[in-house]
Formats: structure tokens, C-alpha cells, sequence
């Protein structure tokens, strides 16, 4: 058990590590520098207690149910995925609601600028879908099995 739960720490580790890398890049942030290199250095503790873990207790590696794990991790995945999603969507809607991201038509109705939706906030929705059906799919197959049956 403690093996899944560090690994899923890890896990989140690295995906906030990657946030805070796109983070830096795209709005060169000395804060979000400083989050880049934290996160780097708890991956490598992290990765260290894994690793001495594994050479100290390698019974704990073997018994390791790979099913929970992989069924926890996509779960983690599916939620992160999902977060990133609402996050651009409250953006956009944000953006749209203030009165300089819009103007009214001769008929009255709201035309919206084109600077309400940013292209890398859209590419980032369509490139995170894939990933997040796929974790979705095999993480609610999953879960109903687990209910359904009382078994992964």
C-alpha cells in the first residue's frame, strides 16, 4: 500500500511539475520557476525512496497489485485532465462576460472578439481529449467492475 500512495504522489509530482514548465513558458513567471525546480527536486526524493524501497524491501514491489495501481493512476490522470478542462472553459467565460472582449451588433446581439478564446488555451482542450477518454474509459470500467462484481 505504501508503494501505491508514493507513486501516486510521484505521479502528481510530475504533472504539476510539466504545469509549472508550460506555466514558465508561456508567461515567464519567476514564480512559477521557482515551483519548476521544487517539483523537480521532490521527483528526484521521490524517485530515491522508490528506489531504496525496491532494494531493501523488494517483497513490497512484488506483491504490488498492478491493477489498483494502474486503476488509481488513471483516475488521478481523468481528474487532472478534467481540471485543465474546466479551467479553460471558467477562462473563456470569464473573458466573455467583460465588456472590452465584446460589442454589439446593428441587431443588438453580442459579437464576441476574437481574443476571447486564445489559441493555446484551444489546442490544449483537443490535445488533452484523447487522453482524457482513455483514462476516463478504463478508469469507469474499472470502477464498475469494482462495484458490480467486488473485484477489480
Amino acid at each position: 500500500m505504501i508503494i501505491i500512495i508514493v507513486l501516486l504522489v510521484l505521479q502528481i509530482s510530475v504533472g504539476s511539475h510539466i504545469y509549472f514548465l508550460i506555466q514558465y513558458v508561456l508567461k515567464k513567471e519567476q514564480k512559477h520557476l521557482k515551483w519548476f525546480v521544487n517539483t523537480a527536486i521532490s521527483n528526484i526524493l521521490i524517485a530515491g525512496i522508490l528506489t531504496v524501497i525496491a532494494l531493501f524491501r523488494p517483497d513490497l514491489i512484488r506483491n504490488l497489485n498492478l491493477l489498483l495501481l494502474f486503476w488509481v493512476m488513471t483516475g488521478v490522470l481523468m481528474m487532472a485532465m478534467l481540471f485543465v478542462k474546466l479551467r479553460i472553459i471558467r477562462n473563456i467565460v470569464r473573458r466573455s462576460r467583460d465588456p472590452s472582449n465584446y460589442h454589439l451588433n446593428y441587431f443588438g446581439k453580442k459579437v464576441l472578439h476574437e481574443n476571447v478564446v486564445q489559441q493555446g488555451e484551444l489546442v490544449t482542450f483537443f490535445v488533452t481529449i484523447p487522453f482524457f477518454l482513455m483514462a476516463g474509459a478504463y478508469f469507469l470500467a474499472r470502477l464498475t467492475n469494482l462495484l458490480l462484481y467486488g473485484r477489480l
